[in-house]
């Protein structure tokens, strides 16, 4: 399975805050919506990364001396 994109993640991760929040599930259940919003909370933290690392590097290709 493919890694979903960082606002699909987002959005599901947002969705399993709230059903934690309102409560009512087993602790079983908790516990499954707690790691799956861990490995989504991941997801969005390495798209993240790889966005500001990629920005970084467009700024210092952008800043860089031409070359003559």
């Amino acid at each position: 399975m493919s890694e979903p994109s960082y606002e699909v993640a987002r959005a599901e991760l947002r969705e399993i805050v709230a059903q934690l929040e309102a409560g009512g599930q087993s602790l079983e259940e908790s516990l499954a919506l707690w790691e799956r919003g861990e490995a989504l909370a991941d997801v969005c933290q390495r798209w993240l990364d790889d966005a500001s690392e990629r920005l970084e590097q467009a700024i210092a290709e952008h800043d860089a001396p031409a070359a003559d």
